[in-house]
């Protein structure tokens, strides 16, 4: 199996990951300062839209929104050959999203389908519970690392673009994400908590060069997402899945925990999700939905389409996990570690 265990003395930052295609290594050279974002190339129509080097580029674009990496320009967030070539990205991604999922403006019947949870689940989090293995749950960890150390991030790009209750009840939400106040209970913070008490490497990104592209896309979407006005109500409905699907899923991971000997200490980010969302959906469903429907009827299907995409890659990747887990092998990337 893949060694995922921190070093003695964990980093707080990472080096830039490894290129995995022509397009990524470009954008690499970019913030290596090898290469002028003028001589950036323009990705060909057949360029895979779920591929490694296609998320994994579109991904350092949109980093340079958030925290960005040691070493690489700040400036780079705003350079238009930049922007060009994240566009470029995005409608291919966009395209075979839109061509894959159903659509409809049914919004209710979207969100009542989420809520109904099978007898017998056959994704991670039901496997974990069963008769998963510790390394199985920390190679979990490590993936959703990606997103929950940035956790609430990429759906707070949003709030400018609401307004009323739908505004109000979505930054309740983010609120309770972001600690309700308390450093110590923001919930990236407790996520890479657990990580530590896991014995992996909490740093931002650590687990960024062996993450596939499966993983990228649950993080891109919500990032193409957030940051286009044109998308707010995509974004609603990926928040709204979020919201409504996490409670039941992590209190299987806590059995899962509990049945593999894990602290307490390690068990509290998921924990804290199964009574926090509970709440949360109903916030999301009363109030930010029906309000921003009330508002905007006209948003009801990118509101489906948010939670339809993103029920499509998160689907993806659980697959893979349970695929790879069964058959004895890492569900990470083994290149570059």
């Amino acid at each position: 199996m893949l060694d995922l265990t921190a070093p003695e003395s964990p980093v707080t930052t990472v080096a830039l990951p490894h290129a995995r295609g022509p397009v990524s290594e470009a954008v690499l050279s970019v913030f290596a300062g090898r290469r002028e974002t003028s001589d950036l190339p323009h990705p060909s129509s057949g360029i895979d839209p779920y591929g490694d080097d296609l998320q994994l580029a579109l991904y350092l674009c949109y980093e340079l929104h958030y925290r960005g990496f040691p070493g690489v320009d700040p400036e780079l967030e705003w350079d238009p050959d930049l922007l060009a070539l994240r566009r470029s990205l995005e409608q291919p991604f966009l395209a075979a999203l839109q061509a894959e999922v159903s659509g409809g403006d049914d919004v209710e019947g979207a969100v009542d389908a989420l809520l109904v949870e099978p007898v017998e689940g056959t994704g991670p989090s039901w496997k974990l519970a069963a008769d998963g293995e510790l390394w199985q749950l920390r190679e979990y960890v490590a993936h959703r690392s990606i997103y929950h150390l940035k956790e609430a991030d990429p759906q707070a790009w949003v709030i400018p673009r609401l307004d009323g209750q739908a505004k109000a009840s979505l930054v309740t939400v983010e609120h309770d994400e972001f600690g309700a106040g308390h450093a110590d209970r923001v919930h990236s913070t407790i996520f890479a908590g657990m990580m530590d008490e896991l014995g992996l490497d909490s740093a931002y990104h650590a687990y960024l060069d062996v993450a596939p592209a499966l993983t990228l896309g649950t993080v891109n979407v919500m990032s193409l997402f957030g940051l286009h006005r044109r998308w707010r109500g995509a974004s609603v409905g990926q928040f709204a899945l979020v919201e409504v699907t996490s409670s039941p899923g992590s209190a299987r991971l806590v059995k899962a925990m509990k049945r593999l000997g894990t602290s307490e200490a390690a068990q509290a980010f998921y924990e804290e999700h199964i009574e926090a969302d509970a709440v949360h959906e109903q916030l999301v469903r009363r109030g930010l939905l029906a309000d921003l429907l009330a508002r905007e009827p006209a948003l009801a299907a990118d509101i489906v389409f948010g939670i339809q995409a993103s029920t499509l890659l998160e689907d993806r990747l659980a697959d893979h996990l349970v695929r790879s887990w069964d058959s004895g092998s890492s569900s990470l990337l083994r290149a570059a570690v």
